[in-house]
């Protein structure tokens, strides 16, 4: 039984949705975290509908904080609660994304996906295992899940973008080239990457810049 994502949204200024943009937060945070980046965005995207959803579980001693899994190191869980949490969230993402694209009637060639730390990693994991591949995923300051079984387990390939900070102290900056080390072993022919000089475990205006020009590529603006 899956659970239901409650999703912050901002339509497009065009009026008219012709591609959906998902962000997904990261640990500790919630949906409003990223959807202030839909103003920006949204500039330059006219006809694009920004949806951020809440992760499905609450953070312990964090009323407004929410995460995909639990996090071992962070939260004392153990690896089970947080493998078990972790094929949960996969089976919630899935099937939100589902009703996105029955509700705002978009195929998955015209849905991308930006993530923030968990948030990349939940999107640089989920997004390839599905049947169909999505325009692009943006995957800033995250790690790739599970390298090892990518090769055996990808059923569709679409172009990433890895954005990293080099000062990160959360999630260190060598996880980009190991993300896109196994993306490209497992026959990810478009994979970019993007290193933020001088950034800790955020976003900079940079990092944006270079999503924005991923973005308008691959939604076909």
């Amino acid at each position: 039984m899956t659970r239901v994502l409650n999703a912050g949204r901002k339509g497009p200024q065009s009026g008219t949705t012709r591609s959906v943009v998902v962000f997904l937060h990261g640990y500790g945070a919630n949906g409003a975290d990223l959807l202030g980046l839909a103003d920006p965005l949204g500039e330059h995207l006219p006809d694009t509908l920004f949806l951020a959803p809440d992760a499905p579980e609450s953070v312990p001693g964090a009323p407004f904080g929410y995460q995909w899994f639990p996090i071992p190191w962070l939260d004392g869980s153990s690896e089970e609660e947080a493998a078990r949490g972790m094929a949960m969230a996969v089976n919630d993402l899935n099937a939100f994304l589902d009703g996105v694209m029955v509700d705002e009637d978009v195929l998955p060639e015209q849905l991308a996906l930006v993530g923030f730390s968990q948030g990349s990693m939940m999107s640089l994991h989920v997004a390839p295992r599905r049947a169909d591949p999505v325009a692009g995923i943006v995957a800033f300051s995250g790690r790739l899940l599970e390298p090892d079984l990518l090769v055996d387990e990808v059923t569709s390939r679409m172009p990433i973008l890895l954005v990293h900070g080099d000062a990160d102290d959360v999630v260190p900056p060598q996880s980009l080239p190991e993300a896109a080390d196994a993306l490209q072993k497992a026959g990810f022919r478009d994979v970019y990457a993007h290193i933020m000089k001088g950034t800790g475990h955020g976003i900079a205006p940079d990092g944006l810049g270079v999503a924005l020009a991923f973005l308008r590529d691959e939604l076909g603006f």
